[in-house]
């Protein structure tokens, strides 16, 4: 998964209002594909989150259940999904959501489970 996610990782200036490639990921799929995607940042908020757009790649690959997702921000630091990307995997597999794994710090091994970061989502109730 590192090695697809970091195959992505390109900052790029698409145009003057556009940069894309500075945080990349990969989301590993219960059938065991990966898929990749990378931020798309805009001036006026079009934009969308690397893992977003990595989950999005998958569904329009004709699944939907992920089992890890991992992460390389800026200077591959330590990448914790936003909220808008938490939203979308507990809407995505609402009975199961806690249980994907996500990569924390990828230098340090460090892996969490969606329910950990995501205890009590509104779903839940």
């Amino acid at each position: 998964m590192y090695a697809a996610a970091k195959a992505v990782l390109k900052p790029r200036r698409i145009s003057e209002y556009v940069t894309a490639g500075e945080v990349s990921a990969a989301v590993l799929s219960k059938s065991g594909k990966i898929y990749t995607g990378v931020c798309i940042d805009t001036c006026s908020t079009l934009g969308i989150c690397a893992e977003r757009n990595a989950i999005f790649n998958m569904i329009t690959n004709g699944e939907n259940e992920i089992d890890k997702l991992l992460c390389i921000p800026p200077f591959e630091g330590k990448g914790a999904p936003c909220g808008a990307c938490r939203e979308l995997m507990v809407q995505l597999m609402p009975e199961s959501y806690k249980d994907i794994k996500i990569m924390l710090d990828y230098s340090k091994g460090k892996v969490i489970t969606l329910g950990e970061i995501t205890p009590e989502w509104w779903i839940d109730y």
